[in-house]
């Protein structure tokens, strides 16, 4: 990670920076490039402050909705929990999945591998407690292994644990993952689950899950407590101070709801929060100014994409009248200048989308050939398909019917928007009419899971690990009423190609693998790739933090602190200073 210097190069009719902010942006710079803090700040000590003090206010966009780990469906809610429950270990920052190598204990203190590879016994540690002081025991995590793999309560997490064929209990404190073959990431899918305990839940039935992990408070064995949750307001934790990795050096951490991306950057910029980590190139210049606050940028983990609906949503056993033809959705990629998009919308915080994966893992090859913005080409091919503009005709038809679609995009995203609007404009000119449907988040949310929709504007962010990838475009998740892949795109040489990448023991075969699973879907085309934005953190001086992973730059929050001479416990929600 680096300290954020912006140099806008994008001087074309249709940015959406307007220009006198892109003058100011080019200035602000110069003052961005002096600053000298780093990603991991220096460890607190004795002179410094460390001793749990500090409040450190998160703005954020939306609530955390759901933080029972098997449940969690946002961003805000993964944050949440994971400071909250332990894994039984994680990923370093160099997000090394493959072995064991990579992975540093969380409430296992230890592992053992057997002689043949097909079963991991983890050691909890004994001085960890559950935040109501009970010990852990094998048999938590035995129970989060049944839970997480209950098929009623449909955790989304519940497929990257097939490989696992039973978790059991040696003594109280060692549980054993048992395995039905060998591969890459056994390791992996044993630290996937964030231990839940069992003696809170054990008088609920496993059919009442659902409903009483959200209802029921958390409890965990993390750096910090759950404290309280006033929802679509603000959500706070507490240090854990005898926490058996050590008192966190914050003594609270508190995620301020705000209504939309605006508000959230407004409260960082009026003081009411301490920490942003969306923002945007309209924003960038009122942060750098600020004297309060600084900029850090991390490499996306997430990607923009606007993805078609491969079956007729009205009769979802028929492919779409549209989208149903590959030869059609090349035809639309074609007419796309994805770049101009990308610059206009985002300015230098994004990069153009490769396909379904990001550049920041090291199986992913950045030379994948794209389909080439080629509007002539893409007349061709519709023209081709029977797809034709007759005189005097805004707009192709075939058989009296009209080449028209609606895209379904969040109302509060106003990058999506920006970029819905520019495809429409860039699809008219090649006769093609693009709807722009603009819904609650909810109300998309429901329509994307349920499958109703010709096309969304989308986007999908990774953990630690690549071979998320099958989960959110193989064909199993397609077939599957709950998957993430409504859009049904099923390619039998696709999984074929995850499965092996996902299986290779070294890094080079499962680039190798990827990279034609990747072209595959790329040339396939179930989606226009369109952006990979970069993680873009306003952050207050006072506040140093640790080392950030890539996917979670939150996992070591325990970690942060605020030196004593600028400690200032504000509560920021009640007002007080």
């Amino acid at each position: 990670m680096k300290e954020f210097s912006c140099h806008p190069q994008n001087s074309r009719p249709g940015c959406k920076i307007r220009r006198s902010a892109l003058t100011r942006l080019r200035a602000y710079s110069l003052l961005a490039s002096a600053f000298t803090a780093a990603c991991a700040d220096s460890k607190p000590s004795s002179d410094t402050g460390g001793d749990g003090g500090g409040t450190l206010v998160i703005a954020t966009n939306q609530d955390p909705r759901i933080v029972f780990p098997p449940l969690i469906v946002s961003p805000q809610g993964r944050q949440v929990a994971e400071l909250i429950y332990d894994y039984l270990a994680v990923v370093g920052p160099e997000m090394n999945t493959i072995g064991d190598a990579g992975f540093r204990p969380r409430l296992a203190e230890s592992w053992k591998w057997s002689a043949d590879s097909l079963s991991i016994s983890f050691r909890i540690n004994p001085n960890a407690r559950w935040h109501d002081g009970s010990s852990p025991r094998a048999s938590d995590v035995r129970f989060t292994w049944q839970v997480y793999t209950y098929p009623p309560l449909g955790s989304a997490s519940a497929e990257s644990l097939n490989d696992i064929d039973s978790v059991t209990v040696a003594d109280s404190l060692t549980a054993v993952f048992w395995y039905g073959r060998r591969s890459a990431h056994q390791f992996l899918d044993a630290t996937e689950m964030m231990i839940l305990p069992h003696h809170v839940f054990a008088t609920i039935p496993m059919d009442s899950l659902r409903e009483a992990g959200v209802r029921v408070d958390p409890v965990g064995t993390g750096r910090f407590r759950f404290n309280r949750w006033a929802r679509e307001s603000s959500l706070e934790i507490t240090a854990d101070t005898a926490n058996y990795r050590g008192r966190p050096g914050l003594s609270r951490v508190i995620w301020s709801v705000a209504p939309d991306n605006q508000t959230a950057a407004t409260k960082l910029l009026g003081g009411e929060a301490d920490l942003y980590s969306g923002i945007r190139p309209d924003h960038v210049a009122e942060v750098v100014r600020n004297p309060r606050l600084r900029l850090l940028t991390l490499p996306g983990m997430s990607y923009v994409f606007m993805g078609f609906n491969l079956r007729d949503p009205k009769s979802r056993q028929h492919p779409h009248p549209m989208f149903g033809s590959r030869e059609l959705r090349r035809a639309l990629t074609m007419a796309v200048d994805r770049a101009s998009i990308v610059s206009s919308v985002y300015d230098t915080l994004a990069t153009v989308a490769l396909g379904p994966t990001v550049r920041a893992f090291p199986t992913t090859d950045t030379m994948l050939r794209q389909i080439p913005f080629d509007p002539q080409r893409a007349s061709a091919i519709l023209d081709s398909l029977g797809w034709v503009a007759r005189a005097g005709d805004d707009f192709r038809r075939r058989g009296g019917k009209e080449l028209a679609f609606e895209v379904l995009v969040s109302a509060s995203s106003q990058p999506r928007i920006d970029m819905a609007v520019l495809i429409q404009g860039q699809l008219r000119k090649i006769g093609v009419r693009m709807r722009i449907g603009r819904i609650e988040n909810a109300t998309l949310r429901s329509r994307f899971s349920s499958r109703e929709f010709d096309a969304v504007m989308w986007d999908w962010g990774y953990g630690a690990s690549p071979d998320q990838v099958r989960q959110t475009w193989g064909g199993d998740a397609a077939r599957s009423g709950s998957g993430l892949n409504p859009g049904a795109y099923e390619s039998a040489l696709f999984d074929a190609y995850v499965d092996s990448a996902t299986a290779a023991m070294n890094p080079s075969d499962a680039k190798r693998h990827y990279t034609t699973a990747y072209q595959t879907i790329i040339d396939d085309v179930p989606a226009i790739w369109l952006a990979e934005p970069k993680t873009v953190i306003g952050l207050d001086r006072r506040i140093r933090t640790a080392s950030m992973r890539l996917d979670a730059w939150w996992i070591d929050l325990g970690d942060w602190f605020v030196p004593k001479s600028e400690q200032i416990l504000r509560d920021r929600i009640s007002g007080k200073r």
